[in-house]
């Protein structure tokens, strides 16, 4: 298969290279509006630099391409990508907008292509085993997630702040990890380097199952800090991002409850640092994407994953904006395919590549009415019933099935 890249600035650069380090793949160009730039990274990769990234789409013909161009851009160049049948990685958020987000679906499905999104931390082996592990049940009932992600200023992200760039990452696996819907959020902002966007943020986010979510995020540590707690009724998990590596410090109590069925108490227990098979996450990320375009598999990260931190990041941001917390509600038809699937019994599957469409399977007519909002505008042709068992006919490849049908 082949591969290209649009946009080889630090972040596409390493997609580069990985792609060409890739058994699966050949790196046949990278493309970027700094045509010297391109022309550096294309040398030392041994591919052609291109100025223009649709001159390198129509001469190099590539099967996938991953996209690290500014956020503004995003909508722009996967519509050319698209349309040309390519299957498209494009680098988190997935869109400036919700509504350019829901263009790109629409497109991916018009054109049968996989539309992923560069969630990277959900390939990071510490949150893999994290995930595993609370899902096994190892740390029971889930009180609190705390993520802090700090680290000195970029100068060259002008184009948003720290809830857009960076907050994604978290609001992403926190997702992943509750698997429940938000149900309010309040955030508290501050500028104190960038000249037009935030660089600061404390977020609260509260779930439909009690989860609380705090978020500690900003461009002026001095040191990069990723972490990610985790703690419930077993004790704590501590997830470094970087360093890969997590440990559980037990709660001595793990076997004592009220009648109520709250904790009797907290108490120091042994701590386990798990041994973990480090690897690169894009490495791991582009190899996945890979696999899922060659066999035809939903993408492990999909287009509504990608939807669900950008609405989320927005309405931190509204939160901040507004300095009150924002209450939640569902029917928005362009997050509508998320609400649907991901809240309990709400699902959106895909039917099949011959007829494509959104089935809605959920009770509520709201969201019947939500998620027929998307064909209104000019969307996915949807099929809603209420009740009844999801539809036998499989889930497509286009990204717009759950994640957990590719895990």
């Amino acid at each position: 298969m082949r591969a290209a890249v649009i946009g080889v600035g630090s972040m596409g650069t390493n997609h580069a290279r990985v792609y060409s380090e890739l058994n699966e793949v050949k790196l046949v160009g990278v493309a970027d509006a700094n045509r010297e730039q391109a022309e550096r990274v294309g040398l030392r990769m041994g591919v052609k630099g291109y100025g223009n990234y649709e001159a390198m789409l129509d001469e190099q013909r590539p099967n996938l391409v991953s996209i690290a161009v500014p956020t503004r851009e995003h909508l722009r160049v996967a519509r050319a990508a698209i349309e040309r049948g390519v299957h498209v990685l494009v680098e988190k958020p997935i869109a400036a907008t919700l509504d350019e987000g829901l263009e790109m679906i629409r497109l991916a499905q018009m054109y049968g292509v996989t539309l992923t999104v560069g969630h990277i931390e959900r390939f990071n082996p510490a949150i893999i085993e994290l995930k595993r592990r609370l899902d096994a049940g190892e740390l029971g009932r889930i009180f609190e997630i705390h993520a802090r992600r700090l680290g000195p200023f970029p100068p060259r992200i002008q184009d948003v702040g720290v809830i857009i760039d960076l907050a994604t990452h978290d609001l992403d696996v926190i997702h992943k990890l509750v698997e429940a819907p938000a149900q309010r959020v309040y955030a508290e902002t501050d500028r104190r380097i960038h000249v037009t966007h935030e660089d600061m943020v404390m977020g609260l986010l509260k779930f439909a199952n009690g989860v609380l979510a705090v978020i500690n995020i900003n461009w002026l540590t001095p040191t990069k800090i990723r972490e990610l707690i985790v703690t419930g009724e077993r004790g704590m998990f501590v997830a470094g991002y970087l360093t890969q590596e997590l440990r559980h410090y037990q709660n001595l109590h793990i076997n004592g409850l009220n009648s109520a069925g709250g904790l009797l108490g907290v108490s120091e227990g042994d701590m386990i640092n798990y041994r973990i098979e480090r690897s690169e996450p894009l490495k791991e990320e582009l190899r996945a994407f890979v696999h899922a375009v060659r066999h035809g598999l939903p993408p492990r990260v999909t287009a509504w994953d990608g939807m669900a931190a950008l609405a989320l990041a927005g309405k931190l941001l509204e939160s901040s904006q507004l300095q009150q917390p924002i209450w939640l509600g569902q029917g928005d038809p362009r997050t509508a395919g998320y609400d649907l699937w991901k809240n309990g019994d709400q699902r959106l599957m895909t039917g099949d590549q011959s007829a494509p469409h959104v089935w809605t399977h959920y009770a509520d007519p709201a969201l019947v009415r939500a998620a027929a909002a998307i064909e209104a505008r000019g969307g996915l042709p949807v099929m809603a019933k209420q009740g009844g068992p999801p539809p036998a006919n499989g889930i497509a490849r286009l990204g717009l099935a759950p994640s957990a049908a590719a895990d």
